[in-house]
């Protein structure tokens, strides 16, 4: 696979009252860190994971996982939507990972969805969507993924229902070593 460097932005049709003007999706850049950050908390705490203050310790391991991610463009990406008032308001992160290829993925090359949050502010706005349509077309135009995985929450599985997102024939399961919280 050969990284893309483009860096366009993104729009797509607002499903609901956007103060008149189309939601737009947008790249995002190193300079998004704390808004990425700012967004995860969000969406952790609306799953019921207690997050901490401003200064505990994951938003730190966050903001460097994101940093170290935005600078390789080919197998990461975000997009958000601006707020006039309050700035980053939406975000959908994509990665990639290399996988053993098969017969229905001869590339090996999967994608995993992540960290799609709103602000509860304008939340039913279109904006995880216009944010999900540029990750999707990211994975698909630039990034070559053809099989893309996620978690949803059971707020968000209608959206991604909606997409053609459907439960594999084998269950995810997983381990978590002893000692390690939640």
């Amino acid at each position: 696979m050969t990284p893309s460097r483009r860096h366009r932005p993104e729009s797509g049709p607002c499903t609901g009252a956007c103060g008149g003007q189309p939601a737009r999706a947008r790249r995002a850049t190193l300079d998004d860190v704390s808004a990425l950050v700012r967004l995860r908390g969000l969406m952790l705490d609306e799953m019921g994971v207690e997050t901490g203050g401003p200064d505990a310790p994951w938003r730190a391991a966050s903001a460097q996982w994101f940093t170290e991610r935005l600078r390789h463009p080919g197998l990461f990406a975000a997009f958000l939507v601006d707020d006039p008032a309050l700035g980053v308001v939406s975000s959908a992160v994509g990665t990639c990972h290399m996988h053993a290829p098969g017969p229905a993925n001869l590339s090996g090359l999967q994608g995993h969805v992540s960290n799609v949050s709103t602000d509860p502010r304008r939340r039913r706005l279109g904006h995880a969507r216009v944010c999900l349509d540029a990750l999707l077309r990211w994975f698909r135009e630039e990034a070559g993924v053809t099989v893309v995985n996620l978690n949803a929450t059971k707020d968000g599985a209608a959206l991604y229902e909606s997409y053609g997102f459907a439960a594999p024939g084998h269950p995810a399961l997983q381990l978590k070593a002893a000692g390690t919280p939640g």
